[in-house]
């Protein structure tokens, strides 16, 4: 580390004579300020393995280049969406992208006002009736009333409304008339659908609980010097112990939390150590870079124990589920398939981990509906560091971190504020944070205020 300071001071010394010696001393123009990376260079999203780009072309019915670029659509995207919710505030009432590629960001708002600026950032504006908070405020009272015969309840920002799934005839109605829901807010649909938790150090790989039942691994972490994984809380609960893959003795739960949430860790054995990968097709390695939530349209692909790597889109975020064994909120909604002993296992967009499985219906021969734990949550309630790859390797000895509150490791939620280097930044993308991903680095997460 002396020896790299050693030539930059030298390389500094050496350009500052030869500027003078060539100017007869005179002071030249500062140099420009560096560009800052798009939320695609942010997110790594031209790093995506083979594995990933041929999965979502047999998934989503895409040619290569449309695969790529839907990527690095989508992750503009999402930078660009979560610029405007922070920005339009209570008017806010969805984004999601459309087309092949993704190339499409649609934002809606309740104010006719902001159109011309959701316009100006190139996405398209949509002026409709109700806000997103009031929606999801509908859909919490809902959520406190429902049963297995109103299984699933989630906002559709497409549509602006509040979709309620009945698995009878008439329990949607009752349902709103035993909370006092306006029905002018909700659209019905009728499903023949049961979801259920799907039972039965690489992400994707399987583990046994208490040596029988099985689930697979979401993703590894670390907290401290613990090697372990994030997983789904209905597979254990604290206390169970679990094997690996090969059924060598592995770690046990150190906490849970299902129904409610859907969401448990796993701590293991020193034999164990944690990887920033998940098993991706045919058994290759898909890396894991960061934990940035993916928009609503965008991809997304599962790996899981029981039928393997598999992709669909993100339908709804922050969606509520009625299982037999009670309601979970805030899980997200897509169109990947699943079955039993998938459960726990990882959804990653691009090199971003998205979630951990926790139920729904259907299977990979007819197709169905799954839900993720968001991953984040998991990381922020138990202390949880995801294990990613590549990265720079942080400030060496004699390079302090400039002041602030801004902490690696952390994470953050969409609306939270720290400082750094003297200045405040806003969060717009929510994610763990890690070294490289300091707030003037990174303008998709993090915006000047």
């Amino acid at each position: 580390m002396l020896k790299r300071h050693a030539r930059a001071a030298c390389t500094a010394l050496a350009a500052a004579g030869l500027l003078l010696a060539g100017t007869g001393g005179a002071v030249a123009d500062p140099a420009p300020a560096p560009v800052a990376p798009s939320a695609a260079v942010t997110l790594r999203t031209a790093d995506a393995p083979p594995e990933l780009l041929a999965a979502m072309q047999r998934d989503l019915g895409l040619t290569p280049a449309q695969a790529k670029a839907r990527l690095a659509h989508e992750a503009e995207a999402g930078a660009t969406a979560a610029r405007l919710r922070d920005r339009l505030g209570a008017a806010f009432a969805g984004a999601w992208v459309d087309g092949a590629d993704a190339g499409t960001l649609t934002v809606a708002t309740t104010r006719a006002a902001d159109t011309t600026a959701i316009r100006a950032t190139g996405a398209r504006a949509k002026l409709v009736a109700r806000a997103l908070a009031d929606l999801d405020g509908a859909r919490a009272a809902l959520d406190r009333a429902a049963g297995p015969a109103t299984p699933v309840r989630y906002v559709d920002p497409r549509s602006n409304t509040l979709v309620v799934e009945e698995a009878e005839e008439g329990a949607a109605a009752r349902l709103l008339a035993a909370t006092g829901t306006d029905a002018a807010l909700v659209t019905v649909v009728r499903t023949a659908e049961a979801p259920r938790p799907l039972y039965d150090l690489r992400g994707g790989d399987a583990y046994y609980m208490n040596g029988s039942g099985r689930c697979s691994v979401g993703f590894p972490v670390t907290r401290g010097t613990v090697n372990g994984f994030a997983t789904a809380g209905h597979c254990g609960r604290a206390g169970t112990t679990t094997t690996g893959f090969n059924r060598v003795a592995q770690g046990s739960f150190q906490a849970s939390v299902f129904p409610g949430s859907d969401m448990a860790w796993v701590a293991a054995n020193t034999n164990w150590t944690s990887t920033p990968y998940v098993k991706g097709s045919g058994g290759a390695n898909v890396q894991v870079a960061g934990s940035v939530l993916q928009p609503v349209g965008a991809s997304v692909c599962r790996s899981g124990s029981t039928t393997g790597w598999h992709c669909g889109t993100i339908q709804q975020h922050n969606t509520s589920v009625t299982y037999p064994e009670g309601t979970i909120s805030g899980v997200t909604r897509t169109t990947v398939c699943a079955e039993p002993g998938d459960s726990g296992g990882s959804y990653i967009s691009g090199s971003q981990a998205q979630g951990v499985t926790s139920g729904g219906s259907g299977n990979c021969s007819s197709g169905g509906t799954t839900f993720f734990q968001p991953l984040n949550p998991i990381l922020s309630a138990y202390g949880l560091t995801l294990k990613v790859s590549g990265g720079d390797p942080g400030p060496g000895p004699g390079e302090p971190e400039p002041g602030g509150t801004w902490k690696a490791g952390t994470v953050y939620a969409a609306g939270a504020t720290v400082t750094h280097g003297g200045a405040t930044y806003r969060c717009i993308q929510g994610h763990q944070a890690q070294t490289g991903w300091e707030p003037p680095n990174v303008p998709a997460l993090w915006q000047r205020v």
